[in-house]
């Protein structure tokens, strides 16, 4: 049965910019198998927190704690739980592991997970890694962060709730992982859906490997990012499926993670296919400097934003040698959106941004859409190649530019090839 799970090594194809050699995960084998006792419609009384939590603390580095179905039983319930050195959760296909609705179970002050507040951030993860090495997620299973569910005692749900900090404050929501400092971090084929909040924050690492992993939330879910990496090092997102309410993927670059805070550096993105969000971003935190980032054979499918480099004044830095290669955009609202003037956070005007050496090579966009191409000033100039970048129907698309240094090369070379390259989201 586990031979089944085990797909042959295979290297990541491309002129990666994280300088790992990445491959296909392994799956680990088991130290603990967990059998389920929930199915649906889910006994929100009996939790699995604590006995999963048992496992994850008992099991060794190099081996995994599995949550294995029991004929019709194949639903987990679980609060927050915490990750170990070395250790893998493992969720088959077939499995669930449903998040809490329960806000007391978040809690990082007694109270206020689940309200709205000035700061928000107020809630623990559904999974939380702190400092754990070698940690990982895996199997074809699914965690369910139920956003689109009632919190309990409260006649509204986490996605309402967002909704209504839009007036004012922030929703104090969990997010589906927080992996802070985690090096050497691997999310493997997993399904993660209907996040409250952010679906994976990893922040602060050297080594994040996201290979096979399907996200979905539904477009009007607030804040439902997929994957967002921030202030680190070496990180690979691959063969990926991501539809969300706000970025599929947001790589930050945060001076405010800390006075010596790492820059954000080293990136692939490879060979993954988006749909509703808000598109490949980085920002909107650029003050601590994002760089040396790829992005290859990458099909966005009826998105708000297609590529996009957002900051502001309060948190801008220099954003450089990015480079997006093998690019299908179509039904995309601001296919290319370069933003020096994303909303504010904050008064303060002295993080100005600067985005420079940005290549966009064999990028076709069909339909109509607004393209964007602002730098700050005349000082901070935005600084852009266009090589072989190709619109179907040129006369369906705005154009606005300030600031903005733009060489154009090979605008009459072929078409890149979108043949097969949008695909329908597998296995909602």
């Amino acid at each position: 049965m586990r031979s089944s799970l085990l797909l042959a090594l295979a290297p990541l194809a491309l002129a990666a910019q994280d300088t790992r050699t990445v491959t296909e995960p392994v799956i680990p084998p088991d130290c603990v198998t967990l059998t389920a006792n929930n199915t649906i419609p889910l006994d929100e009384s009996a939790p699995d927190t604590r006995r999963i939590q048992q496992a994850l603390d008992s099991c060794v580095p190099g081996k995994a704690v599995e949550l294995r179905a029991s004929g019709p039983r194949n639903a987990f319930l679980s609060g927050p739980l915490d990750l170990r050195r070395g250790v893998t959760l493992l969720i088959p296909a077939g499995v669930t592991l449903y998040a809490s609705r329960n806000p007391r179970d978040y809690d990082l002050q007694s109270g206020v997970c689940g309200t709205i507040t000035e700061k928000g951030h107020g809630c623990r993860a559904v999974v939380n890694g702190d400092n754990v090495e070698g940690a990982a997620v895996m199997g074809d299973g699914t965690i369910d962060g139920r956003g689109g569910e009632k919190i309990l005692g409260q006649d509204i749900t986490w996605w309402e709730l967002a909704g209504q900090a839009r007036k004012g404050g922030n929703q104090n929501n969990p997010r589906l992982m927080i992996l802070n400092r985690c090096n050497n971090f691997t999310l493997y084929r997993i399904a993660l859906k209907n996040s409250q909040n952010f679906h994976v924050s990893y922040s602060r690492g050297n080594g994040f490997t996201a290979w096979g992993v399907k996200i979905w939330s539904p477009k009007n879910a607030r804040n439902t990012d997929g994957i967002d990496p921030g202030n680190s090092t070496n990180v690979t997102i691959a063969h990926c499926f991501i539809h969300t309410g706000d970025d599929q993927v947001a790589i930050k670059a945060g001076g405010s993670a800390g006075k010596n805070a790492a820059p954000t550096t080293n990136m692939t993105i490879a060979h993954n296919h988006f749909y509703t969000g808000h598109g490949m971003s980085i920002g909107s935190e650029t003050d601590g400097g994002a760089s040396a980032i790829r992005v290859t054979d990458l099909s966005i499918d009826g998105a708000d934003n297609g590529i996009r480099i957002k900051s502001n004044s309060s948190r801008g830095g220099l954003v450089r040698d990015i480079v997006y290669d093998d690019i299908c955009i179509r039904d995309t609202k601001n296919p290319i959106f370069m933003d020096t003037n994303y909303s504010y956070f904050g008064t303060d005007r002295d993080k100005l941004p600067m985005f420079t050496g940005i290549t966009l090579r064999n990028v076709r966009i069909e339909g109509p859409g607004k393209v964007t191409l602002d730098g700050y000033d005349a000082t901070h100039r935005l600084g852009m190649l266009f090589d072989n970048v190709v619109f179907d129907d040129p006369a369906a698309i705005k154009t606005t530019r300030k600031d903005a240094d733009i060489e154009t090369v090979r605008a009459n070379a072929p078409k890149n090839s979108c043949e097969g390259k949008f695909v329908d989201f597998p296995n909602k």
